[in-house]
């Protein structure tokens, strides 16, 4: 138990130390962030795991943190060393190789996060251990994992059917799925006595996955009422977005220069400004 606590110790601060760097340089953030291009085109795999250390900003690194610290007590009790590495890394690694699959025709997709590792940790509690409670911080009483579970696994459905927001639900959802799993592998004899929790989180979760996959086309909805998203972009579309994202790489630049200076910028950066220099001239 105590050596599980110093891992989930030593993951904290590994994913402060790597996401703080990341905050400070863009190129650093950009190397080692998860993006579908850079990964199946040049064959970065390494972005799989170090996308999982690095943040948006502060809010994102410290909710998940936290969410990781208030459990590791918990899931000392439940997880050895090993199992505990496993779980986190399996969980991270699966999680983003299903966003991968997902979006495998949307080069720009990105994420990073240590969301999916730790939601694979909580439900590969839930698997271990039946009486297992959370405590949320606005509810002053634990309440059984399970039930979480099935709220997470709702609320995963409804996040990726709706569409009204960038977190990449399915990735988390995929993550939490692959923590059940591995969990079942670990202690097979839960199904014994953990059936019920198991299947009602599992079957669900599996059945949506399967339609992720083999029909996505039901899921193209935008909101709460499920209004089916248009079949094709049009050209303005298509040039409008590009053109967001060619500003958004700017500003980024700009940005650079006044904290540190134009000698900070890299030949590729000093290429982009020079390009878009030329079109408002």
């Amino acid at each position: 138990m105590e050596y599980t606590i110093i891992i989930s110790l030593l993951i904290i601060a590994a994913n402060v130390i790597v996401s703080n760097k990341g905050f400070k340089n863009i190129e650093f953030f950009s190397r080692y962030s998860f993006e579908v291009e850079k990964v199946t085109l040049y064959k970065q795999y390494d972005r799989i795991v170090t996308s999982g250390f690095l943040h948006v900003n502060w809010m994102h690194l410290i909710f998940n943190m936290l969410s990781l610290f208030l459990f590791s007590g918990s899931l000392a009790a439940i997880l050895n060393p090993f199992s505990y590495l496993l779980v986190y890394f399996g969980s991270l690694i699966c999680g983003n190789l299903f966003a991968l699959l997902i979006h495998k025709k949307d080069g720009d997709y990105s994420s990073v996060g240590a969301s999916g590792a730790v939601s694979g940790l909580i439900f590969a509690a839930i698997a271990l251990s039946p009486g297992f409670s959370i405590g949320l911080f606005f509810i002053p009483i634990g309440i059984p994992a399970w039930i979480f579970g099935l709220a997470f696994v709702l609320y995963s459905i409804y996040g990726i059917r709706s569409r009204k927001t960038n977190v990449g639900h399915e990735a988390h959802l995929g993550s939490a799925i692959t923590g059940l799993l591995i969990g079942i592998l670990l202690d097979p004899s839960v199904l014994r006595y953990n059936l019920f929790p198991i299947l009602v989180i599992l079957i669900p979760s599996l059945i949506f996955l399967y339609i992720i996959i083999k029909k996505p086309h039901l899921l193209m909805v935008d909101n709460l009422f499920y209004k089916q998203h248009s079949k094709y972009y049009t050209i303005e579309d298509k040039y409008n977005s590009k053109k967001a994202d060619a500003q958004k790489q700017v500003d980024q630049i700009l940005e650079k220069i006044h904290k540190r200076g134009m000698n900070s910028l890299t030949r590729k950066e000093k290429e982009i400004l020079d390009e878009y220099s030329k079109t408002v001239r």
